[in-house]
């Protein structure tokens, strides 16, 4: 028996600025331990391969939750996967504060990973008590939340890191991830009410990586999607090891790493924000990806090639104010050149997907572009942590380069297709 479709329910303005935060603390969580992870890790006794293993460990456990909690929010309600998956962040975050070895960090790694997959769901509350014309904008909010979260988080994770106080000082902003977590939690169980009712279990659904068919016989989409496991493989695999190369080469510590982040992280939110589409209707989507791909590994060569005598710490006079500045302080010019590609690199992506698919294709399209992303978030980390231990601090880099430069020949391949379709 069919039902008739109905209005969205009414939505309280605190019940969005809770789905904000439930984003918003995922991305923190995530950014406030990336800065201290490899130095956390260090106090374990870990080798560089096992350290990069815990951020593979994470991106793993997302890769198999986000379809599992968004298909179990679709069966049994928003509200109680939502709630599931907070309280799993902030016991995972807890366990991590306590591991006594480096093997049961990479599991606990694994378990928050799990729940923190639920992006999805979040995104399903919002389509279900949102009127179709205002949807853009209220997912536009989540998208915000998404760049927020990774310039705070790193940041605050840097600065809220004490290494004079032992592993105290590692365990302070993961205390920190744990709280939000928890508080988000409270905020879900006392603002949130439920947005669907319970589906039909016998109801038919889309298998797990459906459409990969379609999109292998798509020239465009299986080009673009190559080119999202290059990319991806590549971020991922310099933000695993930049925290042990930044040490071993300028004998940085968390806070360092944390700032660098941050302003990647502001960088990317400014670009996307005002420059990627303009120079996406100007010059092409195609072409602005491959010159985001080439920034990007422009940007990896040059921090290694940068010689290290050329930037000594000193101190900036600014009239009566003497500001330190560490040594190597080029890495974060350079940086902020690679995040102007990939922030030109990422909206194309989407933008070429959606347009070389069918309407009715487009969702299973992009949902396969997410889960390309997420086996190179789970590959890239493990190749740079062997590639570190066994060849040397520089070659994830420099590989990573080699890479970028084959991704932006394929998305320049994707172009000419794309042209003529």
């Amino acid at each position: 028996m069919s039902q008739t479709p109905s209005s969205p329910p009414a939505v309280r303005a605190p019940a969005l600025a809770v789905l904000f935060a439930v984003v918003f603390i995922n991305l923190v969580g995530f950014g406030l331990v990336v800065p201290l992870l490899p130095f956390f890790a260090q106090s374990l006794k870990a080798e560089a391969w096992q350290i990069t293993l815990m951020f593979s460990a994470y991106s793993l456990g997302q890769f198999f939750a986000e379809p599992f909690w968004g298909r179990l929010s679709d069966r049994v309600g928003r509200k109680p996967v939502l709630l599931a998956t907070l309280v799993a962040n902030a016991l995972g975050y807890l366990m991590l504060a306590f591991v006594p070895n480096i093997w049961l960090a990479v599991a606990v790694r694994l378990f928050t990973g799990l729940g923190a997959g639920n992006i999805s769901t979040v995104q399903g509350y919002v389509a279900d008590v949102t009127p179709p014309e205002q949807r853009a904008g209220r997912m536009g909010l989540i998208g915000a939340a998404f760049g927020l979260g990774f310039i705070v988080g790193p940041g605050l994770g840097g600065l809220l890191t004490q290494p004079q106080l032992g592993r105290l000082g590692y365990q302070l902003p993961i205390f920190l991830a744990a709280a939000l977590a928890a508080l988000a939690a409270i905020g879900v169980m006392v603002f949130l009410r439920e947005s669907r009712a319970k589906a039909d279990p016998t109801a038919a659904r889309p298998a797990f990586l459906a459409g990969l068919k379609d999109a292998r016989t798509n020239p465009v989409v299986s080009r673009v999607l190559v080119v999202t496991l290059i990319y991806m493989a590549g971020f991922s695999a310099m933000e695993s090891v930049f925290g042990l190369w930044s040490e071993s080469r300028y004998a940085w510590g968390a806070r360092e790493v944390g700032l660098s982040f941050m302003i990647v992280g502001v960088i990317s939110v400014l670009n996307q924000g005002f420059l990627a589409g303009r120079l996406a209707r100007r010059f092409g989507e195609a072409r602005v990806l491959a010159t985001g791909m080439l920034l990007f590994g422009a940007s990896l060569v040059l921090q290694v090639l940068a010689p290290v005598e050329w930037f000594p710490a000193a101190r900036l006079e600014l009239g009566g104010l003497s500001l330190p500045v560490v040594q190597g302080w080029v890495v974060p010019i350079i940086m902020a050149v690679g995040a102007c590609g990939m922030s030109l690199a990422m909206p194309n992506i989407s933008a070429m997907i959606s347009r070389a698919s069918p309407p009715d294709r487009q969702g299973a399209m992009l949902g396969l572009n997410m889960a390309s992303s997420s086996v190179a978030r789970i590959f890239g980390p493990m190749v740079a942590g062997g590639l570190f231990s066994g060849l040397g601090h520089d070659w994830p880099f420099l590989i990573g380069a080699l890479d970028r430069s084959g991704g932006g020949d394929g998305a320049e391949c994707g172009a000419g297709h794309s042209q003529g379709r």
